[in-house]
């Protein structure tokens, strides 16, 4: 009964879930929960990523089974341990189309322990940060305060205030407003350009 509503949970998730056993304790103990997770991972209806951390994947015709990317991975990692997570400053960058340099071992900032995951061939880093480096973790704020951690201080020119201006909508300005009385001096301005930006 219980390996069949958390099978029926799973299938109701798009193909690239992942999941940990606490994302089903409302269906059952611990314990039945792990028998159930192992029993269909033995099927092959899920996969086991390392301990405490299964997918759903997405297949393809050619490949059979892709690997999740390291994003998602990161976020589940930081789901099953009730952590905030927040991209490196490098990562943030990127993924802001602000730096065409992707690190090789992708990097985030969590409040939980410094560690480094290793699951499949990807390698995730997760650095212990201060509150202020948490600012926003989780949402376009965070990534956007990490992106100008990534240039500094003397290095955001017109041409980056403008592209974040220009990702950011209604909401994401009046948050970033909101959220930069917590971040270093020196980003203030650099906010106020970016919410003002027309």
């Amino acid at each position: 009964m219980i390996m069949s509503k958390i099978k029926q949970r799973i299938v109701g998730k798009d193909r690239g879930a992942i999941f940990a056993p606490s994302d089903f304790f409302d269906i059952g103990s611990r314990a039945s929960v792990d028998q159930a997770l192992s029993r269909l991972a033995n099927q092959g209806a899920i996969r086991r990523l390392t301990r405490g951390l299964y997918d759903y994947p997405k297949l393809s015709p050619r490949f059979g089974a892709l690997a999740p990317s390291a994003d998602d991975i990161a976020r589940a990692v930081a789901r099953k341990d009730n952590q905030v997570l927040q991209p490196s400053p490098a990562m943030a960058a990127n993924q802001l189309g602000l730096s065409t340099q992707v690190p090789s071992n992708p990097i985030y900032m969590t409040d939980g322990p410094t560690r480094t995951k290793k699951i499949g061939r990807q390698v995730i880093q997760f650095r212990n940060a201060s509150p202020k480096t948490l600012v926003g973790a989780g949402s376009m704020t965070g990534t956007v305060f990490q992106a100008l951690r990534y240039f500094g201080k003397d290095c955001v020119g017109d041409q980056v205030i403008g592209k974040i201006a220009r990702t950011l909508d209604a909401k994401d300005r009046a948050q970033l407003a909101k959220q930069s009385r917590h971040v270093p001096a020196w980003m203030h301005p650099v906010v106020q350009q970016i919410v003002a930006y027309a």
